[in-house]
């Protein structure tokens, strides 16, 4: 985190993920996306396509991937736009993606995820989410580090979300081995997985020329609600402060993380939280914005990563 500022933008919760790279040349610019076949993640591709990146979708449903990548060449022009497999909850499968990149990126969308699961686990008895949604995108951005590091300049998004508010990082038990399993509870940390892990990216990887900053992106009806039922989504909605009952397009969900990938005012700065386009400041009681202390607390942030490393070699 290099200056203290908060960051201001002209853009809203309004804004689409074409008007925030409106203006922008990513020409010569590599990029990746996790989850580029669906939801805000196929709209953040295309934003990031009509700009003139090449665009490497990341995904688990190859049929999907190419699918999308057809769309987004036929809308926007660009043909430089790849599918690759890849599984987050299989370490395997991000070895293979990360072994068989080759050159500089410049941009790393750490967008897909799971969303209040019933109780899964990984073969090696991880919790599904927590393993899907820091885990994996844990492993990829380290084994892509040298990539990232030879881009110059290079920005790694992650896409938290509101829900981190539910929960810290339990580091006693992060993978429910003894206390009941709650699905909001383990989506919620989640998420504050990801928050601490653009701060401490940031804080390791800086000297690297490399940032991350977190995310909210706002809610989305999207794929990534197929285990909750629509009685729950509006009771949610009903009580995310303020009264909102406010519903993005997917072009809009995509604004805040296009945004934080290529606005040229974020040059530089990492470990931030955003959402609805602009810095959030901390959460205040009652409501359902902004971060919580612990999701940027840098001693979490450093036993995280060190957590996640031991957690990958064992």
């Amino acid at each position: 985190m290099t200056t203290s500022a908060p960051v201001s933008t002209p853009f809203s919760r309004e804004s689409t993920a074409m008007e925030v790279v409106r203006g922008i040349d990513l020409t010569g610019r590599r990029v990746v996306v996790t989850g580029g076949a669906s939801g805000i993640g196929v709209e953040t591709a295309r934003a990031l396509a009509a700009a003139g990146a090449e665009v490497t979708l990341a995904v688990r449903n190859l049929d999907a991937g190419q699918r999308a990548a057809t769309d987004i060449t036929d809308t926007t022009g660009n043909d430089r736009i790849l599918v690759a497999p890849l599984d987050l909850a299989d370490q395997s499968s991000v070895a293979g993606f990360v072994r068989t990149w080759d050159g500089p990126l410049h941009i790393l969308v750490d967008n897909a995820g799971i969303m209040a699961s019933p109780e899964m686990r990984t073969p090696q008895g991880w919790e599904m989410q927590f393993a899907t949604n820091h885990l994996g995108h844990f492993a990829l951005a380290t084994g892509l580090h040298r990539a990232l590091a030879v881009a110059g300049g290079a920005r790694v998004v992650s896409v938290s979300s509101a829900a981190h508010l539910r929960s810290p990082v339990v580091f006693d038990d992060i993978h429910f081995t003894r206390r009941p399993y709650d699905p909001w509870e383990a989506y919620g940390q989640s998420k504050t997985a990801n928050v601490l892990f653009a701060v401490e990216l940031t804080r390791r990887w800086a000297d690297d020329g490399i940032t991350s900053n977190a995310l909210m992106p706002g809610a989305i009806r999207t794929n990534l609600q197929r285990y909750i039922s629509e009685e729950e989504l509006n009771r949610m909605r009903a009580q995310s402060g303020g009264g909102a009952a406010y519903w993005k397009s997917t072009e809009q969900g995509a604004a805040t993380s296009v945004l934080v990938a290529t606005a040229p005012l974020l040059d530089g700065i990492g470990g931030r939280y955003f959402e609805d386009c602009q810095e959030a400041g901390p959460n205040q009681p009652g409501t359902r914005t902004g971060y919580a202390p612990y999701a940027r607390d840098p001693e979490a942030a450093e036993r995280l990563w060190t957590v996640s490393e031991e957690t990958l070699r064992a």
